[in-house]
């Protein structure tokens, strides 16, 4: 009896350090990755596709890589995902804001998102809940056009 229960708690414990050990490689694996990834999309100012990604990591991350960790940044609301005019997906960090009565302004020429923090889109969205019955979400409403610099530049 003893001798089985030695056996079992060696065998659990040896799972539980297999299953930590695998995990925590995996973990800071994917950590490195993630890193490069996201410090990349943080430096950029204008949107940006998953090919702009991988080639400027110079393909040290994968596109399965890349693509999963964007999925899971659209869906936290950390990155914005557009369909541009040639119906191809491109994306745009958002910053963090503590703010609530926010929205963007997007360039469709040069791509650059623009944060807005203005109590204007209280009232918006209040009219779209009483007249439209819909409840909009105010951390990501984009507003496309063209901005100033390139406005000045086509005059």
């Amino acid at each position: 009896f003893f001798l089985a229960f030695i056996k079992n708690i060696c065998i659990i414990e040896y799972e539980k350090h297999f299953q930590i050990g695998d995990i925590m490689e995996k973990n800071s694996y994917k950590t490195k990755q993630k890193d490069l990834i996201v410090n990349w999309i943080k430096s950029k100012n204008n949107s940006f596709t998953i090919n702009d990604i991988y080639d400027g990591l110079n393909k040290e991350v994968g596109l399965t890589t890349i693509y999963r960790l964007i999925d899971k940044l659209v869906k936290e609301g950390k990155v914005n995902k557009n369909i541009n005019e040639l119906n191809k997906p491109t994306y745009q960090y958002l910053s963090d804001c503590i703010c609530h009565n926010h929205f963007y302004l997007k360039c469709d020429n040069c791509g650059k998102l623009i944060h807005i923090d203005c109590d204007c889109i209280t009232e918006l969205s209040e009219h779209i809940l009483k007249i439209h019955k819909f409840i909009p979400n105010n951390k990501n409403i984009i507003i496309n056009g063209i901005c100033n610099k390139c406005w000045e530049e086509k005059e």
